[in-house]
């Protein structure tokens, strides 16, 4: 099995470069920010980053594709790069530092394209996690000075933490009734919202985390970190992976309850 671990030290060279593009722009005072047909926010700084990864990978892995939100995709071939130049961007424009640059690389298989590595870094809260196929999942400044993540063993849903991002999507889908019977069941809610719930799954500080709608490269990286830290990453369909167009992430011993509470009414 290949280890992917020049690819995984390619990425943290790719988001070294778009911390810094990011970073230079967070709190910009005149930062551009135009709203998409999504009625979605994208910011100067988006693109920037995007178009930055972009070039340094087509010089160092020409043969693989590239997947981003900003520019979706270019070439083809089993290996695909999955980049969301900032995952957060609402809070990115209105200077709140929980924001992220999520990099991740896919691989065909008999299941598909499946993550085989990804890394999340979020230079304004100084933090950044990553994790390779069969290599287990970390946290730190660099990858010699890295402290491993695993996943918590709560088991009692009445002991465990559950993160969201917002009630408005669950509402739209009719799950919200679902939903607040699972925030009543558990012993403490909190909406941190984008990339930091699944990252707090696989360091073992939250328990669980939903979301009802998202995109592949909102998912890619942070669904083989949480695995590889031990824990389970489905869509509410409980298809493994980031295919679903949502996503449930726990340490695995809660996914069956969490499901269920999110699909009961639905």
């Amino acid at each position: 099995m290949p280890d992917y671990l020049d690819d995984l030290r390619l990425a943290h060279v790719l988001a070294d470069a778009a911390d810094a593009a990011t970073t230079d722009r967070f709190k910009a005072l005149d930062l551009k920010v135009e709203t998409k047909p999504d009625m979605t926010p994208v910011s100067e700084a988006d693109k920037a980053a995007e178009e930055l990864i972009r070039g340094q990978l087509q010089r160092a892995r020409p043969r693989d594709a590239i997947l981003g939100e900003e520019y979706g995709v270019e070439g083809t071939g089993p290996r695909r790069w999955v980049i969301d130049p900032i995952d957060g961007t609402k809070n990115y424009v209105r200077g709140v530092p929980v924001w992220a640059t999520l990099i991740s690389l896919m691989e065909a298989g008999e299941a598909g394209f499946q993550p085989v590595v990804g890394v999340v870094s979020a230079p304004a809260l100084g933090r950044r996690w990553w994790a390779a196929k069969g290599h287990g999942a970390f946290t730190g400044r660099s990858l010699t000075k890295a402290s491993r993540l695993q996943v918590s063993r709560v088991s009692q849903l009445s002991d465990a933490s559950f993160a969201y991002s917002s009630l408005s999507g669950w509402e739209e889908q009719g799950r919200l009734d679902g939903f607040l019977d699972l925030t009543r069941a558990v012993w403490r809610t909190r909406a941190y919202g984008d990339f930091w719930p699944y990252m707090m799954v696989a360091e073992g500080s939250v328990d669980m985390c939903a979301e009802p709608e998202l995109s592949l490269w909102d998912m890619a990286a942070t669904a083989i970190i949480v695995t590889e830290a031990g824990g389970t990453f489905t869509g509410l369909d409980s298809r493994p992976g980031p295919h679903s167009g949502n996503a449930a992430a726990s340490n695995g011993l809660l996914h069956d309850e969490l499901l269920g509470y999110l699909n009961q009414r639905y």
